[in-house]
């Protein structure tokens, strides 16, 4: 049971690692997008 726990606890961190990493690329997009069309409008 040990195992699966510790293996359990890994696919935890590394699916929480791929949320915070979209979400990362989510706000820089965002941010680029928002800072393009600034820079656009007169």
């Amino acid at each position: 049971m040990e195992v699966a726990h510790v293996l359990t606890n890994c696919l935890r961190v590394i699916r929480n690692a791929w949320h915070f990493y979209f979400a990362v690329v989510y706000v820089i997009k965002a941010l680029c997008g928002s800072f393009c069309i600034a820079l656009l409008t007169p």
